[in-house]
């Protein structure tokens, strides 16, 4: 690390200084000299997991190491706009597309920018984003989801996930708000993010039905779709079938396994939704099962085999813990774009089919 980290990765009962620096320093070390972010050294690498860990690391003003991953989606960005859903070791091992992942690129530049102000950087970047986004709207189903994969021979599904359509109308708001402030208008992606945020807050049966899994109970609030007494009415409703009291968040309702990504993600869309003490208990929690001496986070813990399970630490879960306490420590840049007040909404023409 370059430097002390800011204080805003400072949190009673989380994080003190000594502690946020070994979280931090236990993504900078995994990440390659090209700047790839892998989930750790030796596995593979996801556009969407690199790209949290980018944001996580520009919380702690390690902006050069941010931008180095950004150089990577860059350089890697296939003709169509797309990533693959997996590399290893700087080679494809998956050639599938996952929407998703293409589009969380507008995230991470929209939330770099905010963090360092570097226009110069946006404006080279800008095309990255605008090829990855318009991939995406190119992929709209009837109502308003998106495909959630192109298969590895090219086909589109003509099917969408929730948690997936969540995060690309967190995606498609952040490419709007570089957009406004480039002054490069997208009026397809202002009507794409309008009609995908009204099949997100109100048409669940256009999605696929993964109700087990908790990412489709929270997304909808972290992905922005859902804020005020409809966000927290969703999240009283199935709190205690996902919520393990002391332990966690369960990354699947029938299964004795809380997860570390899941349970900073559920902490991160309770303080959007001014839940903060709620998402500080949550984060409390996973510090005394799943961080290991290091900094790093272990990805889940079966609590009625009290063992930690699988055995790996990725850098995904230690940046999803640094956004949550960032948000919760007033950080500017991750306010703004996880709080989703200052990000442009999309434009509801009809709901069409």
């Amino acid at each position: 690390m370059t430097a002390a980290v800011p204080e805003v990765l400072l949190l009673d009962g989380v994080l003190d200084a000594e502690q946020a620096a070994g979280t931090v320093r236990s993504i900078l070390a995994e990440q390659r000299p090209d700047g790839a972010i892998p989930w750790f050294t030796g596995h593979h690498l996801d556009p969407w997991d690199h790209t949290e860990a980018a944001m996580a690391l520009d919380t702690a003003g390690e902006h050069a190491a941010a931008e180095a991953a950004y150089r990577w989606l860059a350089a890697h960005q296939n003709p169509d706009g797309s990533w693959y859903a997996a590399y290893t070791d700087g080679e494809v091992s998956n050639r599938a597309k996952e929407t998703n992942f293409c589009a969380y690129v507008a995230v991470g530049v929209w939330h770099h920018h905010l963090s360092t102000g570097d226009d110069a950087f946006l404006e080279w970047i800008w095309p990255v984003v605008r090829r990855a986004l318009d991939f995406i709207v190119g992929l709209r189903l009837p109502g308003g989801p998106i495909a959630w994969r192109l298969e590895e021979d090219g086909t589109a599904t003509d099917e969408a996930l929730l948690t997936g359509s969540s995060s690309i109308l967190h995606a498609l708001r952040c490419g709007l708000a570089i957009a406004a402030y480039l002054e490069e208008p997208q009026p397809d992606w202002e009507l794409a993010a309008g009609r995908l945020g009204h099949a997100v807050a109100h048409h669940p049966e256009r999605f696929l039905d993964k109700g087990r899994y908790s990412m489709d109970w929270y997304y909808p609030v972290l992905g922005t779709a859902l804020r005020g007494p409809a966000a927290l009415a969703r999240i009283e409703k199935d709190w205690d079938r996902f919520v393990v009291p002391g332990l966690g968040v369960r990354c699947v309702s029938d299964r004795p396994w809380v997860t570390g990504g899941e349970s900073a993600e559920l902490a991160l869309a309770l303080w959007a939704i001014g839940e903060s003490d709620r998402a500080v208990d949550i984060l409390r929690w996973i510090q005394k099962h799943l961080r290991h001496d290091d900094g790093s986070y272990w990805t889940g813990y079966v609590f009625e085999d009290d063992a930690i399970w699988p055995e790996e630490r990725t850098t995904w879960t230690a940046g999803a813990l640094l956004l949550a306490v960032a948000a919760l420590g007033g950080d500017p840049a991750t306010v703004a774009v996880f709080g989703g007040d200052e990000l442009p909404d999309g434009l509801v023409v009809q709901d069409c089919c």
